[in-house]
């Protein structure tokens, strides 16, 4: 971040670094899983997690039966799957690091083991599913006739379509043996119990890490609607698996679903409410717009954008929280993600007005980017972003049609670098509007 000495711009910037890790910290595992881990059977616990949270979610399990209920080691046993560079130092779990937001290899090993201990589980014993987002790209296992390369292929026409994740998700659980409450079959007759880090819009647990565990509400013919709304070009294996009634999906009413709860340890709202508190602790009214905020990137940053000046006009000294998952449709070759996208839209928008500061991240640590631990998880920006960007030569409009908001950040000093945070509850965004 770039460093703006202790001017109202400057301590508008280090406060917003703080409300982001206030809402960071309420989601992290080692505060919110504990209190919903289930007793141990009379039998073995399987723990089987995934996503950018699943390291941290295990390690905090493993906590809570080897030391606090003193379970025996041989007793616990599973793999956990997380994106590559957020792995944790795990005892008896293992884990793996796989790729985000396509799927490697390493993604295909994790689910093949996971499906391995669910299927060698017995009446006696607890399969203890923990999930959290970025778990549908770190577990892969394509549905028969669908290779590898081919769900990749997928992945990657769905993230560049400007298809919302639920609409990723209904495609991608309808290519899948894990997917859509797949995991549950194969646990069956074991107790199942799922705990959960939401990171979507609405908590609905079939779209958490697509709902391995749980009922699939959507169809064969929704995920076919969704390749033809954005006119896919898949393979030609996809095609047919999207096509074949062997591939439905288990639906509500199924017994392998009966007795298995689902639970959550942290939502976005959580996060929101926790930021909440610390904007009425500074003396800033709270305008939150809630945790469930949708749409393209730009077109949300200028609505926000007319709040703000609103506030502006009216002398207000306020903070305009929100949450949610925007989507980038994409147009150029640049390198970013839509936190960075919303931001560098919202600086455009807000250039010129004095005492203002916004941020835009990503909760876990990274906000798009090539699925590397060092890509940025959003950035910072102030009213005088664009006058700045234009004394060094830089363009803000043509950075935004090339969608290379990476770009115009990283040339400014103000991408926002947290490294992995070890949970995810989707988008963080804050805009502080004080008095000159």
């Amino acid at each position: 971040m770039g460093s703006y000495g202790c001017g109202m711009i400057g301590s508008l910037r280090v406060f917003l670094g703080d409300l982001f890790r206030t809402a960071v910290a309420a989601a992290h595992p080692a505060a919110c899983l504990p209190p919903l881990l289930p007793p141990p059977p009379d039998g073995r616990v399987i723990l089987l997690a995934a996503g950018k949270a699943a390291g941290s979610m295990a390690e905090a399990a493993e906590s809570f039966y080897l030391d606090r209920l003193k379970l025996p080691a041989a007793r616990l046993s599973g793999i956990a799957v997380a994106r590559h560079g957020y792995g944790r130092p795990t005892r008896v779990v293992r884990m793996i690091e796989a790729g985000h937001p396509v799927p490697d290899a390493a993604g295909l090993e994790a689910a093949d083991r996971a499906l391995d201990f669910a299927d060698a589980a017995s009446a006696a014993d607890l399969v203890l599913v923990l999930m959290s987002g970025g778990a549908s790209a770190n577990w892969i296992a394509p549905a028969d006739g669908v290779s590898f390369a081919d769900k990749q292929a997928v992945t990657r026409a769905l993230l560049r379509s400007g298809a919302n994740i639920g609409e990723i998700n209904t495609v991608r659980k309808h290519l899948s043996r894990i997917k859509g409450g797949r995991l549950a079959r194969h646990a069956y007759p074991a107790r199942l119990v799922t705990i959960a880090i939401s990171d979507v819009p609405g908590d609905d647990p079939s779209a958490i890490g697509s709902g391995p565990t749980v009922p699939d509400p959507t169809t064969l013919a929704d995920a076919r609607a969704i390749v033809a709304k954005f006119k896919l070009e898949l393979p030609a294996a996809v095609t047919r698996a999207l096509g074949d009634a062997a591939n439905e999906s288990p639906k509500p009413g199924d017994p392998v679903f009966a007795g298995s709860p689902f639970a959550l340890a942290a939502r976005p709202a959580d996060s929101l409410r926790a930021a909440q508190a610390a904007v009425a602790a500074a003396g800033y009214d709270c305008i939150s717009l809630g945790a469930d905020v949708e749409g393209e990137a730009r077109e949300v940053a200028a609505a926000h954008a007319q709040l703000a000046r609103e506030l502006s006009a009216k002398g207000a000294r306020a903070v305009i929280l929100s949450g949610g998952e925007l989507t980038v449709t994409m147009r150029g070759q640049g390198r970013g993600g839509p936190n960075q996208e919303y931001a560098l839209a919202l600086a455009i928008e807000l250039a010129g007005m004095p005492a203002v500061a916004a941020l835009a991240a990503d909760t876990d640590g990274t906000d798009g980017g090539a699925g590397n631990v060092t890509d940025p998880a959003g950035a910072l920006l102030d009213g005088e972003t664009v006058a700045r960007a234009k004394a060094l030569g830089l363009d803000p409009a043509a950075f935004l049609a090339d969608n290379n908001s990476t770009g115009f950040f990283e040339a400014l000093g103000d991408l926002l670098v947290s490294g992995p945070t070890y949970t995810n509850v989707n988008d963080f965004r804050a805009i502080v509007v004080d008095r000159p």
